[in-house]
């Protein structure tokens, strides 16, 4: 507990990258646990793959007091950490978009296929956001010339870009990396602003939590939205919260009221979530404030179990196999947008057997498991997504 850098937020973000490429390849399976599965809009509950968005975000929170007074101790102004934050929103949200309008790609109509109008995507995304910090290894070639490189594919793939209804690049929805971008906006520029005050970010969680479930309540009249939902911007400050926390009682020697005190937060957040549960159910889908708090509650429970394990105890050697995710975690995300369409271009299918059932699911753990070691792999040529 020595070091400012939390063992346990590298890892609960790995194991949470895990579980998203493991769902993420659900698609590809038949004959699976429904529980598994993200649940439809007018079903009241929740699947393993409805719960592992919120907790991203909820990491998501837990790493911006670090990354930001990190920022401000090497003596970066505030105007110039908040341009910094405004450049990784507008780098999340450009590739949410080209993400979702890529799912609705007409391959008749583009002079190119829809894989190789998405590994030019995902290629593009590399050249402009790859971290060129290591001279020894990117100094042939100008960064400049990279990123314009990658910029000038983007604006290739709009240009010839066709959609089934014929319709241009249009914002279906922001992306699971687009809604990230606006959370983390609000929340960093909250942050940046408010800073370590407990009070200030409690009452800012509280807020957005109200915010929330006034989407469903419409009191006097209003109705609000924070960029599709306050679910999302409520569930970054929830990690935002406990990061400010744990600073509080080490700042204050009280430390061994943490755990207690977090187990709380989670406590609370369960009951609030199962006790509206009847007023507005449980749905990722409608973003309802049941569904908000409860995996909120979930993700507070397993950090503070794996800030037991790890930080307390030292108990960090099990996740080697998968750190990757943690520190290298936008490549890790983007290594299956590679992936599918080159399998999809060469013709490689598994025998049925391999996509049904219990097998069906070992292989999209293990799939899961291989995007981690191939992010591992290229992260020692330099190649990691730096935003």
């Amino acid at each position: 507990m020595k070091s400012n850098r939390l063992a346990s937020i590298d890892i609960i973000r790995a194991l949470t990258m895990l579980l998203m490429i493991f769902v993420n390849d659900l698609w590809s399976l038949t004959e699976i646990p429904e529980w598994l599965e993200h649940k439809a809009a007018d079903v009241d509950g929740m699947g393993l793959a409805d719960v592992v968005f919120p907790a991203f975000l909820f990491i998501v929170g837990l790493s911006i007091p670090h990354a930001l007074k990190a920022r401000i101790k090497k003596g970066e102004s505030k105007p110039k950490v908040l341009l910094h934050i405004l450049s990784r929103t507008v780098a999340l949200v450009v590739m949410g978009l080209f993400m979702v309008n890529m799912e609705s790609i007409d391959d008749g109509q583009m002079i190119v296929s829809k894989p190789f109008w998405q590994i030019l995507m995902a290629l593009a995304f590399v050249l402009i956001w790859n971290n060129y910090r290591n001279p020894k290894v990117w100094n042939t070639i100008p960064t400049v010339v990279m990123k314009l490189a990658g910029w000038s594919i983007l604006l290739f793939l709009a240009v010839i870009y066709q959609s089934a209804s014929g319709d241009w690049m249009l914002i279906h929805w922001w992306g699971i990396l687009g809604l990230i971008g606006w959370a983390y906006l609000l929340c960093a520029v909250l942050y940046i602003w408010i800073g370590d005050s407990i009070l200030a970010i409690s009452s800012a969680c509280i807020v957005l939590v109200f915010m929330n479930v006034n989407e469903f309540l419409h009191l006097g009249g209003v109705d609000f939205t924070l960029v599709v939902s306050a679910s999302n911007h409520a569930s970054v400050m929830l990690g935002v919260w406990v990061t400010v926390m744990y600073s509080y009682m080490i700042k204050k020697g009280k430390s061994t009221y943490l755990v207690p005190v977090l187990l709380g937060l989670s406590g609370v957040l369960l009951a609030f979530g199962f006790l509206t549960r009847p007023e507005w159910g449980i749905s990722k889908i409608l973003a309802t404030p049941s569904w908000t708090t409860i995996c909120a509650g979930i993700t507070t429970l397993v950090f503070v179990i794996l800030f037991v394990l790890t930080d307390q105890k030292g108990m960090t050697a099990w996740s080697k196999p998968i750190a990757a995710a943690g520190y290298s975690t936008l490549t890790c995300y983007l290594i299956p947008y590679f992936v599918y369409p080159i399998l999809t271009l060469v013709g490689w299918d598994l025998p049925d057997m391999f996509t049904t059932g219990t097998l069906g699911l070992v292989k999209s753990i293990l799939f899961a498991v291989l995007v981690i070691q191939i992010t591992a792999w290229i992260d020692r040529f330099q190649i990691r997504l730096k935003i």
